[in-house]
């Protein structure tokens, strides 16, 4: 028998407060990089496959594929290596180093594409060679984060009630967007509930998601240069878009305020509290989730020779110590 703890979900209710974050609201992070394979995406990873199990798709020795930029890889690898399949993944330049050599570790297959597609991404080029595998092989199980319902599915029955049964309702819930599953998992729980939450969905520019102009993206996590299938805009919850330079200080910023290494999706979501600062009433308690933590960005969002090549910052310390004097003003 596999050892199943190896992919069990790990600290689901760890909150940690920002203390003066913005002096008006308490401002609190959900923690998910806490998880045995370091991000939210683990609950995606095994609602998909336990979902599949279920529906006789997966059978002992099954082969999957799936396209991702990093963490849902990794988890999967984790997943997939408890319960004896073989993964197939395909990637692209902007997943990190220490996601791809985790994967491979795990026993995965990495591909990397680096072929950009008509929208100055990476995701349509993933996906094409996703199809043209799965024609030359038939037996490839595709999981398909895009479309699969196990993907929300996992986020309305985990990440969602986590919160509200373990933090209680918050005034304000902010999500980051990527393949959307968090996000319309924590709209549906709100919409079933009748909980007074107000949802704002974070994406970073350059992301076509909200029906904005496709543009060249360096972070992974956040962003598409396609709309997923499962996001559905049903006008309840806000929406808000930042750019990768203020994501980057807002990390930085954290990390050397409070101690605390931060993935990119989550300096993107924080960046967007403090841009909505003006519209959140003094006493709200705001929430952010936070989806993995910031050691696999040491190399990128951390390092200042990646972040000058791509921002043309020539002195960021004193750049962003200004910038955030700016936002607590």
């Amino acid at each position: 028998m596999r050892a199943q703890a190896a992919y069990e979900l790990g600290a689901p209710h760890a909150f940690l407060e920002l203390p003066d974050f913005v002096g008006e609201f308490s401002t609190h992070l959900k923690l998910e990089g806490l998880n045995p394979a370091g991000s939210i995406k683990l609950k995606v990873a095994r609602a998909m496959v336990e979902n599949a199990e279920a529906d006789g798709v997966l059978k002992r020795g099954a082969r999957l594929i799936e396209s991702t930029s990093g963490n849902l890889g990794m988890a999967l690898a984790s997943v997939c290596a408890a319960k004896g399949f073989h993964l197939m993944v395909i990637t692209d330049p902007n997943a990190n180093e220490h996601s791809i050599r985790f994967m491979r570790a795990m026993g995965a297959h990495v591909t990397v594409v680096t072929e950009q597609d008509a929208n100055g991404g990476f995701l349509q080029t993933r996906i094409r060679l996703l199809h043209r595998l799965l024609a030359e092989d038939p037996s490839l199980v595709w999981l398909n984060q895009y479309t699969n319902p196990a993907n929300p599915g996992a986020h309305r029955d985990g990440t969602a009630a986590e919160i509200f049964q373990g933090f209680g309702q918050p005034d304000w819930l902010f999500v980051g967007t990527g393949t959307r599953g968090t996000l319309m998992g924590c709209v549906e729980y709100v919409r079933t509930t009748g909980a007074a939450t107000r949802i704002v969905a974070v994406d970073t520019l350059g992301s076509v998601t909200f029906g904005g102009p496709a543009g060249r993206r360096w972070i992974p996590g956040l962003g598409a240069s396609r709309r997923p299938e499962i996001f559905h805009d049903d006008r309840s919850f806000d929406k808000v878009l930042i750019e990768e330079r203020d994501t980057v200080m807002m990390c930085r910023h954290v990390a050397r305020t409070y101690g605390l290494l931060l993935g990119g999706s989550t300096g993107t979501v924080l960046a967007a509290v403090r841009s909505m600062r003006e519209e959140i009433a003094p006493g709200a308690t705001v929430l952010a989730v936070s989806p993995d933590l910031g050691d696999r960005y040491l190399n990128t969002v951390y390092d200042d020779d990646w972040v000058y090549e791509r921002f043309g910052v020539t002195d960021l310390l004193d750049i962003e110590t200004t910038d955030m004097a700016k936002a607590q003003a």
